[in-house]
């Protein structure tokens, strides 16, 4: 037995070729859908970005050849979005360096589900119709990595299109994972009309036709909504805090007064100018304000709310103390001395006149940066998987808590608080609108990464989270990009990347509750049961094939 036949045989240069042109098209693809999300202001790249990848894929007939031009091509386009998740900052943490690096190689092993489950249609169903279901594998794997312990569901298709105003409005209807799939159909049908240009010499009318149809449907829908969105009756004047403090330097032991005293200054600037809500960034403060040793800034901050009479949402670390061991949640973890505690990433929110400080404790955690995945059933990585801002070890929040200005003079006001990474989150923010959210905050800290593209993609994001909720955005950004965005997914006004300033403007206050938010996962559950029913009808064939060989 020669046991050289398990290794492949060399190509031909024909083979070669052919390989040469598929990789060429793998890096074509990558890179046209990595241009079209921001800052990069090509949207309408998204298009058309996968047609190369579909001429490939059609051909690749075993699992392993599919898995690599997918992971090829998918890299590609990983590197060009997310390239500064490691910082690359000169004081960036080494622990974020190499999180962020192997972020760039391992995020598009997930992407493999795709081409596994279109394997296993074509095995299931055949050739044709697993094009067509092509789009919703792609958009089960968005929902899906969007609910695992190491989620970074950062670049989901639809996240592209936020500076293509008018088509981003049927997100009321389908939200960023419908507008994926759009994206998706529309590459596909494209693909399908010039496929056979080169044999045929013309394109297929049928599906070009099919394509023009689904683009200017939504382009049509989406200019009928921002000519007949009404305008709410109710809005209230807002200023967010831009501080532009040095991120790496704020958890290091300081001065604190002198912090909050730059707060309150900026905020006394947003009022002067007629704002009633004021809102700070994420973790404003590096303490635990309300742990029992900051009483006086507590006090400070209580008695500016109460004398200007107004509203102040922050972020802020929030810890508990359980001295009574029954009382502690199963999360609770010990201090030093043996004591149990549980501690959040949280906001917190004044209203004037009333003692009692809201609290929200942040959900979704950044997977390794605030929590590491997978720790509590494996707690030993908690132990060597740390970042030196003393940061990676937040609880998770037990829920979703609408903040309120109720037995004040402005009842009606209804804050969904949102921290950082949960904006990226469709369906999370919609639960907030569900609950009674009139208005949407985003208090998050993106400084940790320069003029790098990831404060841009950040921002756009909640645009999106806009018009799936027609909701205000209001987004406060310790160093940029603070910024108001209306319900229609504009940019009201914004703020510039690392430097001080007060954002004051008007935020509408919306009740009415959209289709999307009503029912946000409706295209991952449809979507999502298409996978399973793909992949049980794969198991059946294959148990069925051995059953006939046994027999």
């Amino acid at each position: 037995m020669n046991i050289f036949r398990k290794f492949r045989a060399p190509l031909s240069p024909e083979e070669k070729e052919i390989r040469k042109r598929e990789l060429l098209f793998g890096a074509l693809s990558g890179s046209l859908l990595g241009l079209s999300y921001p800052p990069v202001p090509l949207p309408f790249l998204s298009f058309f970005a996968l047609v190369p990848f579909f001429f490939v894929i059609e051909k690749r007939k075993t699992l392993g050849s599919l898995n690599r031009f997918v992971y090829f091509t998918l890299f590609i386009f990983n590197f060009i979005t997310l390239y500064w998740v490691g910082s690359w900052t000169k004081e960036a943490d080494p622990f974020l360096m190499i999180s962020g690096g192997t972020l760039l190689f391992f995020n598009p092993l997930f992407y493999l589900i795709i081409s596994v489950l279109f394997h296993f249609s074509r095995k299931s169903f055949g050739e044709k119709i697993s094009l067509f279901l092509f789009p919703l594998y792609w958009v089960a794997f968005e929902y899906l990595y969007s609910v695992t312990d190491a989620r970074f569901p950062w670049l989901t298709l639809g996240n592209c299109l936020s500076y293509f105003n008018t088509f981003i409005q049927s997100a009321d209807l389908v939200g960023a994972y419908g507008l994926s799939l759009i994206i998706l159909y529309i590459n596909l049908f494209i693909y399908l009309s010039v496929k056979n240009l080169k044999v045929k010499k013309k394109i297929e009318n049928r599906f070009a036709l099919a394509a023009v149809i689904l683009f200017f449907s939504v382009m049509a829908y989406g200019t009928f909504r921002l000519n007949n969105l009404p305008i709410p009756e109710k809005k209230i004047k807002v200023g967010l805090i831009q501080p532009n403090l040095n991120p790496w330097d704020k958890w290091k032991d300081g001065n604190l007064d002198e912090q909050l005293s730059q707060y309150l200054e900026l905020s006394q600037k947003a009022i002067d100018r007629g704002a009633k809500l004021i809102i700070w960034p994420e973790s404003a403060l590096p303490v635990y304000l309300l742990s029992g040793n900051y009483d006086e800034q507590v006090n400070r901050i209580k008695n500016f709310v109460s004398s200007k009479n107004v509203f102040l949402l922050t972020g802020m670390p929030d810890v508990n103390f359980y001295f009574n061991r029954n009382d502690a949640p199963e999360d609770a973890k010990k201090t030093k001395s043996g004591v149990l505690y549980t501690s959040y990433n949280s906001l917190l929110f004044f209203s004037p006149m009333i003692p009692e400080i809201q609290k929200y404790g942040k959900i979704k955690l950044v997977p390794f940066g605030e929590h590491v995945p997978f720790v509590e059933q494996l707690p030993f990585l908690g132990d060597f998987i740390k970042w030196e801002v003393g940061i990676s070890s937040w609880n998770v929040g037990k829920k979703q808590t609408v903040l309120t200005s109720d037995g004040t003079q402005f009842a009606p006001l209804k804050i969904g608080g949102v921290i950082c990474i949960e904006s990226i989150y469709p369906d999370f923010v919609a639960g907030f609108v569900r609950d009674g959210a009139n208005l949407i905050a985003v208090v998050t800290n993106d400084s940790w990464y320069g003029y790098s593209s990831g404060p841009y993609q950040h921002k756009e994001i909640s645009v999106l989270r806009a018009v799936e909720n027609r909701r205000t955005v209001l987004r406060c950004a310790n160093g940029g990009i603070s910024c108001i965005i209306d319900p229609a997914g504009r940019t009201i006004s914004s703020t510039k990347l690392f430097v001080k300033d007060v954002l004051v403007g008007d935020a509408y206050i919306q009740n009415e509750v959209t289709f999307y938010s009503k029912y946000p996962l409706l295209i991952p559950i449809l979507v999502s049961l298409m996978s399973l029913i793909t992949v049980a009808t794969f198991i059946i064939k294959r148990l069925s094939i051995i059953g006939n060989k046994k027999s």
